[in-house]
């Protein structure tokens, strides 16, 4: 992966975390770890699937999603 790629889904994981403390009122860690360990990062970070280059409200939907149903849209 090159670095612009992982650049961006740097400041990505960033502004999820902050939608993530937001949206359920969790600390920074609980965020991440959320974050981290979901199928949505995953897919983040696979350049193939090309989600690195949606807005973070629209990668926020899927995380909710998975958070609240437990299956990834």
């Amino acid at each position: 992966m090159n670095k612009d790629i992982r650049f961006q889904i740097e400041c990505l994981s960033a502004d999820l975390v902050l939608l993530l403390m937001e949206e359920y009122g969790w600390d920074m860690k609980r965020a991440f770890d959320e974050l981290y360990s979901s199928q949505t990062y995953e897919r983040l970070n696979d350049p193939e699937c090309g989600l690195y280059f949606e807005g973070p409200v629209y990668i926020f939907q899927f995380l909710k999603n998975e958070i609240e149903t437990g299956k990834v849209a």
